[in-house]
């Protein structure tokens, strides 16, 4: 699993806490958010609508094939679906 850096703001109720706990924590919210923004849940929870040819692609395989192609056209959006 690939170990990336990012910026996590943690709150914790209790004033003291280990910091063996504290790593453990911090470890666990890193595989969870590993496992949760992945590329084909974006292609799930979005949808590509080209409005030159007035079309919504929601297939998985075409969204990854525009988005890693870079077909970057105009009025070309990507949306989420909530």
């Amino acid at each position: 699993m690939k170990n990336g850096s990012r910026d996590l703001l943690v709150l914790s109720k209790s004033e003291f806490i280990a910091p063996d706990d504290f790593a453990n924590e911090i470890a666990q919210l890193n595989l969870l958010l590993h496992l949760a923004e992945n590329f084909r849940n974006f292609c799930i929870a979005h949808e590509l609508i080209d409005v030159n040819r007035s079309k919504i692609i929601r297939s998985q395989h075409l969204m990854q094939q525009a988005i890693k192609d870079r077909l970057y056209k105009p009025f070309v959006f990507i949306c989420n679906k909530n």
